[in-house]
């Protein structure tokens, strides 16, 4: 299946693109000599770009160049932006003058990493709805496959997530930074060849032109007529019959009849009909009733949006807070010491073994009591996912309770294993959200935005890890005030982490229930 060298490539990309984030704030501290503000600042920044890029890649592919021609260039770009990083790496053994080597090493290096994150953002939106490209919607066995086909993928990245985290983390502490960030670049490449191998059995898709210029030019056109009533007989609307030449190969969305502010720029005025006999449709002024569809869906999408980012807003407490949480704990097992961080082992391993799991037992079993292709519904999926979320961070404030507790009594520290079920139910969440929020943006998007709304996707994570950083900000200025030392003060002993752990998990089931509110009203995408 044309799918299967599509999830490879995914593979070399993860294990390329982790190999070099997960250890990068070391090699900026230890051979750049850069201060850990600094060298976390820098990462941060990167990281950001890297989700925020992937909304220019996706509007390249559906605009112009299309998803197969943007991941072959963006692989290139990311391949060589990793041969500038592990150059930085090589540069101590061709320069001997050590003033003006540790410049020259940031510059290559920043220079390869921001070529890596516009790799990055051609790769990522692409590879996924590329992947969903290959299987026929009018073909049930397809379709179904399409819905495991997210499950993969979600199943390989964090597949290569592990092998980062332990292998290339392993051999840049034992064998160096220019091994160590050449393989990367190495593994790249493999995934590039995987890709163009089997080029000739893929499907593709054409490009309709720019999807955020059809956007905006329902919006000028609805409110040039802002003052023009859409008529009650919608057959009315202006749209084009099945052999015209722009309509070739284009699917029609069915006409709905909620946020008719937008019917407007379909709305046949005097003046439209003057400008048809002279001249081609102004697109600015009148657009069909399909391309009208296509903002309507967008706007159905954003409430929904907005929720699944409030979701990583709170996922994104296992990267900092948990951590933190963890380093008050006894880090000992047995004769071994575990570092907090790596405690995140159990959200990833919770969610490579469950995903096998959910596809070949839980979604036939749901599909023969629901009915449905995919056993539920997607939104039903992501909203399972939200629950998990609350109920991570409700965990979360039970432990440090306890925890703050034994502290205060002058008792034995709890043990760090006490945090197991907290990641579990994250990688349970990112099993139902993530995957499900996915599968939902690409098959909900319009035929000529469905790079642009997996996109979407990726930029809710940014969202999200942005609010989190902004909640946590504004919660500890909040409750520092007075000389008091705040909920998450330096020393957690003297704070509340717990109260901070009790809210998200209050703001996250306000979250679900807009969720479940928005999900009802939501009107699927029905094709003509």
């Amino acid at each position: 299946m044309a799918c299967r060298p599509i999830l490879g490539t995914e593979f070399c990309y993860c294990l390329a693109y982790y190999g070099i984030t997960f250890n990068l704030v070391t090699y900026l501290t230890a051979e750049l000599h850069q201060s850990n503000v600094a060298a976390a600042n820098n990462v941060s920044t990167w990281q950001a770009t890297c989700f925020l890029t992937p909304l220019a890649g996706a509007v390249a592919a559906d605009s112009y160049w299309g998803r197969y021609r943007t991941m072959v260039v963006s692989c290139c770009i990311g391949v060589a932006g990793m041969l500038m990083a592990a150059l930085s790496a090589l540069l101590p053994l061709l320069i001997k003058d050590t003033s003006s080597m540790a410049s020259a090493q940031e510059i290559i290096l920043f220079l390869g990493l921001y070529m890596i994150a516009f790799g990055v953002g051609g790769l990522r939106p692409c590879l996924m709805s590329f992947g969903a490209d290959q299987f026929d919607d009018g073909d049930t066995s397809e379709r179904i496959s399409k819905g495991s086909y997210f499950n993969w993928y979600i199943f390989t990245m964090n597949c290569a997530s592990v092998i980062s985290t332990t292998a290339m983390v392993w051999v840049q502490d034992h064998y160096g930074w220019a091994l160590g960030l050449g393989i990367p670049a190495m593994v790249l490449a493999v995934g590039l060849s995987c890709l163009v191998a089997a080029s000739r059995a893929y499907r593709f898709q054409t490009t309709r032109g720019s999807p955020l210029t059809r956007v905006c030019q329902v919006v000028v056109a609805a409110v040039r007529k802002f003052n023009v009533a859409p008529p009650a007989d919608m057959a009315l609307l202006y749209d084009l019959p099945e052999d015209a030449s722009s309509m070739k190969g284009v699917q029609r969305i069915e006409h709905t009849a909620d946020l008719r502010f937008f019917d407007k720029a379909a709305v046949v005025t005097a003046s439209d009909e003057e400008a048809e006999g002279a001249a081609p449709r102004n697109p600015w002024r009148l657009c069909v009733v399909t391309q009208v569809e296509e903002l309507k869906i967008l706007v159905r999408m954003l409430p929904l949006w907005a929720c699944v980012a409030f979701y990583y807003t709170a996922t994104a407490q296992a990267n900092s807070t948990f951590v933190e949480q963890g380093m008050a704990m006894d880090t000992r097992v047995g004769s071994f010491h575990v570092p907090p961080a790596s405690l995140a082992t159990f959200q990833i391993i919770t969610t490579i073994v469950l995903i096998p799991l959910y596809d070949r037992a839980f979604v036939p079993a749901a599909r023969r009591l629901t009915g449905r292709e995919k056993g539920i519904s997607d939104l039903l999926r992501i909203g399972g996912g939200l629950a998990m979320a609350a109920l991570a961070m409700a965990a979360a404030a039970l432990v440090e309770t306890r925890r703050d507790r034994a502290a205060h009594a002058g008792m034995e520290p709890m043990s760090i294993l006490w945090q197991a079920p907290q990641y579990v139910l994250v990688g349970v969440g990112e099993l139902l959200a993530t995957v499900g929020q996915l599968d939902f943006f690409y098959s909900q998007a319009p035929p000529a935005m469905k790079t642009v709304c997996t996109a979407l996707g990726f930029i809710s994570v940014a969202a999200g890890e942005y609010l989190s950083s902004l909640v946590v900000t504004a919660v500890s200025w909040a409750t520092a005030t007075g000389g008091r030392p705040g909920w998450i003060p330096d020393d957690l002993n003297e704070g509340h982490l717990d109260r901070f752990f009790w809210m998200m998990a209050g703001l996250g089931c306000l979250n679900l229930v807009v969720f479940t509110s928005c999900a009802m009203k939501y009107k699927s995408r029905k094709a003509c």
